[in-house]
């Protein structure tokens, strides 16, 4: 992955969610070790602090913890906690984004539906 350094989202925000994605991925599994900071600043080339800051937002939401000494790890309900998360908080607001904006052109709830359907088609 390749970080946007052009997004108004900040990067540390981008590292907690490639961290999540490759959560839900299955590619760090539940009890495994995550990259270090200063790994994860290699990978990405960004300063450490930043790569930190990202692993803290996750530490506090309880999907990485800490093993003084070892590393940071995998929370056991790390991968339900994040699909949870997801579907309450981001697709809800993409959503109501979504709703609002077809409002707003006047696309009625049908032609909405199969907009979504035609994008549901294309993605497989």
């Amino acid at each position: 992955m390749d970080l946007n350094t052009e997004s108004t989202k900040p990067i540390y925000i981008q590292i907690a969610e490639w961290i999540e994605n490759e959560i839900i991925a299955d590619r760090f599994q539940s009890d495994g070790k995550v990259h270090s900071q200063y790994q994860l600043a290699d990978l990405f080339n960004i300063n450490p602090a930043t790569a930190a800051k990202g692993l803290t937002i996750l530490v506090e939401e309880q999907i990485l913890y800490k093993r003084r000494g070892l590393g940071m790890f995998v929370a056991l309900e790390a991968k339900n906690m994040i699909l949870e998360k997801r579907r309450n908080e981001t697709l809800t607001r993409m959503a109501r984004e979504l709703v609002l904006e077809a409002r707003r052109l006047s696309v009625s709830e049908e032609e909405l539906i199969q907009l979504i359907k035609k994008c549901e088609e294309e993605q497989k």
